[in-house]
């Protein structure tokens, strides 16, 4: 199981989906609410949960992906009971108390933290000032 926001899929995201799915026999990929990545990134997403949602499943490396919960971020865990948790290399919301939770709830899930590929070039927030720098050059060539 992973969770992420999976704005603007990329390379970075598929190596991370890629390596996880062959951590296990099915990969579920939870998507992160649309309220829930205003709240934790402040900021809206690129694209809508639903549009997100979609992409992932039209890539064919999930085998099954859900919508986060807005409220009980550690439902899904408690519902579904994944054998691994992976984690991207960066990724910090809602991990610090995920070892307590586990154990709390008795689950025996491991958690592995997966490493990054070319984050220099691989990462939402620089694709997302990219493409910001040239719809800003595209408005200025337009006007």
């Amino acid at each position: 199981m992973v969770f992420g926001t999976f704005d603007l899929l990329h390379k970075g995201h598929e190596h991370f989906l890629r390596e996880a799915a062959g951590m296990g026999d099915e990969l579920v990929v939870v998507v992160a609410r649309d309220s829930t990545v205003r709240s934790v990134k402040r900021r809206n997403p690129v694209e809508s949960e639903s549009e997100r949602k979609n992409k992932l499943e039209k890539s064919g490396i999930a085998g099954r992906v859900l919508l986060g919960s807005a409220g009980d971020k550690y439902g899904v865990i408690r519902k579904e009971r994944p054998d691994i948790i992976c984690l991207g290399y960066d990724q910090d919301s809602f991990t610090s108390g995920l070892e307590r939770f586990l154990r709390d709830n008795g689950l025996k899930t491991d958690v592995v933290r997966l490493g990054a590929h070319r984050p220099d070039v691989f990462k939402t927030s620089i694709i997302r000032k990219s493409r910001k720098r040239k719809e800003a050059g595209e408005n200025i060539r337009g006007s």
